[in-house]
């Protein structure tokens, strides 16, 4: 004769099943951003600027942060990503910054060759791009920018830690964004002192 299922039974095979898919399921992804800097707005100008292209570290060129463990260890962070290809992001944030800090509204992302009609070209190459979380964020950049209408052009690096100020990723991103608008300091400055040479 069949056994009979007793309620009691089925409730807990219910809940063990709940238990283990509840066990199997992913956390969720979170996605995080850079963002520019508002300390500094610059009188209006009238120039204008192409930011790009930007290359970055192959080691870091994907969707998950890279968790530097070691001088020759690293993790990635699953579950931790970039909203966007990290070349994006740092356009994006480098142009902003310079509306700020030029005072203009005609500055532009270029992520093959610069703008042709661009009075100022600047590309970037990222060396490094650090996260430790809870400790910080390292940038190092060479940057060159150019002026079209004579060739001039001007060769810098631009080399800082930044340390981490708040816990958790987000920390990890402000500094990384406080670093960038360093970057996008210099390469300002660069375009004043290459704008005041002009005929």
């Amino acid at each position: 004769m069949a056994r009979q299922i007793t309620p009691v039974i089925c409730i807990l095979v219910i809940c063990v099943v709940a238990a283990v898919l509840a066990g199997c399921a992913s956390p969720a992804t979170r996605f995080y951003t850079l963002s520019t800097s508002t300390s500094t707005v610059a009188p209006a100008s009238s120039l204008s600027i192409s930011v790009g292209p930007v290359i970055v570290p192959a080691a870091v060129d994907r969707p998950e942060i890279v968790v530097i463990l070691s001088p020759n260890q690293v993790r990635l962070e699953e579950f931790d990503r970039w909203a966007s290809p990290l070349r994006d992001e740092i356009s994006r944030v480098v142009a902003g910054n310079l509306v700020a800090s030029l005072g203009t509204q005609r500055v532009t992302q270029s992520a093959g060759s610069s703008s042709a009609d661009a009075d100022y070209r600047v590309s970037i190459e990222v060396q490094r791009f650090d996260s430790t979380p809870g400790e910080a964020a390292t940038l190092d950049a060479v940057w060159t920018l150019r002026r079209p209408s004579d060739s001039q052009s001007t060769t810098g690096r631009t080399s800082t830690r930044e340390p981490v100020r708040e816990p958790g990723y987000d920390g990890l991103a402000a500094a990384h964004s406080r670093a960038l608008a360093r970057l996008s300091q210099d390469i300002a400055d660069a375009v004043r002192a290459l704008a005041a040479t002009s005929g």
